[in-house]
């Protein structure tokens, strides 16, 4: 079973900032053990370096980011004195009793004297805790509010609690309108109760609210403050939030040694009477193996869209790449479809026949986890764009990098705008493409007035983006997360406005089709022709001196100029013009490569090894599409270069390994590559399949002789998702040598 070759510690030791994330795909809330505490920016719920585990979480995490936890909530069993702290309750465990699948996850505690088990479903979760010896039992369930606020409260024989949710970017720290809710049920009625905060416990009472500090968000000592984004991690990461930590505590006195205590824990972003319904639905009996048993069916069903065939270890590394591709973005809907407003306070709105998400990584997704779902699981992709644009309609603008159920602004472009128009434009179908294209619109032409600029809405620098055609280091976006970063916004602009184009033309809106498609050339006002770097401009049109494309600049984003000078996936061809024609691009590349500028570890380089095909150099791509799979991706906690980013890190590989890479999403094609693989293939949703062969490739063959679709030679270096989808056989011939060039 593919479900098998899944290895969810890979990622948790350097900068994968991935955690051993148990339940099922686009789960609402993942089950994870925690090594750290708090809802900390930039802090994951577990490290692998770390030898001490402070309990069990429902997280919303969001995958390989550098973002805080939100709505969390922890729980700790042991056997012996009551220890509630995180810090004070961790416990050692053993390494080799540690096992972590995608749906479920089994350690043994020795402090805590104890055998504790997760798994999950898609808004509710089981944790089995089994007691080694003889003695009196206890659960410490921890509230993790940012803010220390929100309450747990024992009520007869359930715990139930509200996590308030914060902000993070735009808005920062402040409420978003929503909470979390949780509601826990034990198979074992308690033998005492009490509540905590800090070291301070009550024995007997019921009802915890808050931590006893004033209201507000901790500044932790050891997180950095970067001007990178989502994708990078901490530089120095705390142990724990130093707010003190609340919530209750039950007692299980005499338990006997082997005996189980069971909780089952329904979740929700509406209330606790949704969590409830939640839970009832999805878990309505103590059968934790069932669950478990339930939630292995649904991983296999998503990781067998792919079917890998050869028995070789990087088999074990793709199936990993898939279950992180899988994670996000969260289902956010309840069993009924009830689910809180985008951007309101307190407003619940009703998704009927679809599952509403949230948490889209959007500058990160764009580029290959949401093109992966278009082929794998279409219809999921359907609802997520459903998502976006209800987000844009309950909002007012169409959000750019939705998270937390608030506009953020973080991260620079428009990529909402892609991620829908590339699954318009591969034939997909379900949602309001006119209402869609009137935010796209909206998001291109109107300036957000400060107020809602403050708040996260709208395109940053739009003003001098319309009126001079770039944005010129003059203008600072004082209101955005990223402050600066002109150069990289036009360019991700001009990309999103030359697929606006596309779009408008398929809809028959002439006009407009030429109106943006001519803004989708304002590339060109920021690559220097002397230079042929992406260059800082002035207001006067004059290029910013000193300059030095290797490197960082404020203008440029989570990257160097060397990096954006490819982000022009709209034109290759009129970039490679503007560098010299194909001869010269082909050199171009070659010096990044050569430089070490190439940086698989952040977004800006994904693309650019499968630019090689575009200046005729077809076994460049091959060679280094190759080497970027074997030395970036490892089975190994420290087997990511650099943060998974909600997926994206893990569906280039996904893609890569399977011959093809979309590099422009948006237009329906995919540039081909170096198949890792000997025998794949895609089990498509209609029924059809569509037979991968590449005989050699998984014992070492990188280079690509020819390629047959049904038979017949394909002329160039595309496929498009029409043939990819339509199924058949797509064939690689071989060879471990380059062709003459």
């Amino acid at each position: 079973m593919p479900v098998d070759h899944v290895h969810p510690l890979v990622g948790t030791a350097n900068e994968g900032q991935t955690y051993p994330a148990t339940g099922v795909p686009f789960a609402m809330t993942h089950w994870t053990p925690q090594t750290r505490a708090g809802e900390t920016k930039c802090v994951a719920p577990y490290y692998f370096v770390d030898d001490r585990i402070q309990g069990f979480r429902g997280s919303h995490f969001l995958s390989g980011s550098c973002v805080p936890d939100y709505g969390s909530v922890t729980l700790m069993a042991s056997l012996g004195s009551l220890q509630t702290a995180a810090v004070a309750r961790a416990s050692r465990f053993e390494r080799q009793t540690e096992h972590a699948t995608p749906y479920s996850y089994r350690v043994h505690l020795t402090d805590a004297g104890l055998v504790a088990e997760l798994t999950g479903t898609a808004r509710a979760g089981m944790m089995r805790y089994k007691f080694d010896h003889a003695g009196d039992g206890s659960v410490v369930i921890e509230n993790n509010a940012r803010g220390g606020d929100g309450w747990v409260r024992i009520e007869g024989q359930q715990v139930t609690g509200e996590v308030p949710v914060r902000r993070e970017y735009a808005g920062s720290g402040k409420l978003a309108g929503f909470s979390s809710y949780f509601v826990i049920e034990f198979d074992h009625r308690f033998t005492g109760q009490g509540t905590w905060a800090g070291d301070t416990t009550q024995e007997g009472a019921s009802l915890q609210q808050g931590d006893g500090l004033p209201l507000g968000v901790v500044s932790v000592a050891g997180v950095r403050t970067t001007t990178g984004g989502a994708s990078k991690a901490a530089a120095t990461l705390p142990t724990a939030s130093t707010r003190p930590g609340f919530g209750v505590y039950v007692r299980f006195a005499n338990v006997k040694p082997g005996e189980t205590v069971i909780a089952r824990i329904g979740t929700s972003f509406v209330s606790v009477d949704e969590a409830r319904k939640n839970l009832q639905a999805e878990i309505p009996d103590w059968d934790f193996d069932k669950t478990a048993a339930k939630a292995e069916a649904a991983w296999n069903q998503s990781l067998s869209s792919i079917e890998v065939r050869d028995d070789i270890p990087a088999r074990d590394v793709f199936y990993t790449a898939m279950y992180h591709a899988l994670l996000h973005p969260r289902t956010f809907s309840d069993v009924d479809g009830s689910y809180p407003r985008f951007a309101a306070h307190g407003a619940v709105e009703q998704a009927r026949g679809f599952a509403y998400y949230d948490d889209f990584s959007m500058w990160d997704t764009f580029r290959a986890q949401h093109p992966m779902l278009t082929i794998i699981d279409p219809s999921r992709d359907v609802d997520m764009i459903r998502s976006l644009i209800l987000k844009g309609q309950q909002g007012g603008f169409l959000p750019i990098f939705p998270a937390w159920n608030s506009y953020t602004s973080e991260m620079v472009g428009d990529h909402s705008s892609v991620t829908i128009i590339d699954a318009y434009r591969k034939g997909l179908r379900g949602f309001d493409i006119q209402a869609a294209y009137r935010l796209m619109v909206k998001n291109a032409t109107v300036i957000p007035d400060q107020a809602d600029a403050s708040d996260g809405m709208g395109r940053r620098g739009l003003g001098s983006y319309l009126r001079l055609g770039y944005i010129p280091v003059e203008d600072h976006m004082l209101e955005a997360f990223h402050k600066d970063e002109q150069v990289s916004r036009t360019l991700e602009y001009a990309y999103d406005d030359a697929m606006i184009g596309e779009l408008a033309a398929d809809l028959g809106k002439t006009e407009d089709a030429a109106a943006f498609r001519k803004r989708g050339a304002n590339w060109q006002n920021v690559i220097d022709p002397q230079t042929g770097f992406a260059r800082g401009k002035h207001e006067d049109r004059s290029w910013i001196t000193p300059f030095d494309a290797g490197k960082k600049q404020t203008w440029i984003t989570e990257g160097l100029p060397w990096q954006y000078t490819f982000f022009v996936p709209q034109d290759v061809p009129g970039l490679m013009r503007r560098e010299g024609g194909p001869h010269a691009f082909c050199q171009k590349l070659d010096g990044l490569f050569a430089g070490g500028f190439y940086d698989h570890g952040n977004e800006p380089s994904h693309h650019i090894a499968y630019l090689y095909d575009a200046c005729g150099e077809p076994t460049k791509t091959q060679q280094h599409v190759r080497l970027l799979m074997e030395s970036e991706y490892k089975d190994a906690p420290s087997g990511l270069a650099g943060n998974d980013d909600a997926g994206q890190m893990s569906a280039w590989y996904v893609l890569g390994a399977l011959g093809f890479y979309q590099v422009t999403p948006g237009v329906p094609e995919y540039w081909l590559g170096s198949p890792r693989f000997d025998d794949v293939v895609l089990h498509l949703p209609d029924g059809k399949q569509m037979h991968i062969v590449a005989k050699g490739s998984g014992a070492g063959a990188v280079y690509v002789e020819n390629i047959f679709l049904n038979g017949k030679k394909i002329e160039g270096y595309k496929l498009s998702h029409r043939d990819l989808v339509a199924g058949g056989e797509l064939r690689f011939v071989m060879r471990r040598t380059p062709l003459a060039h």
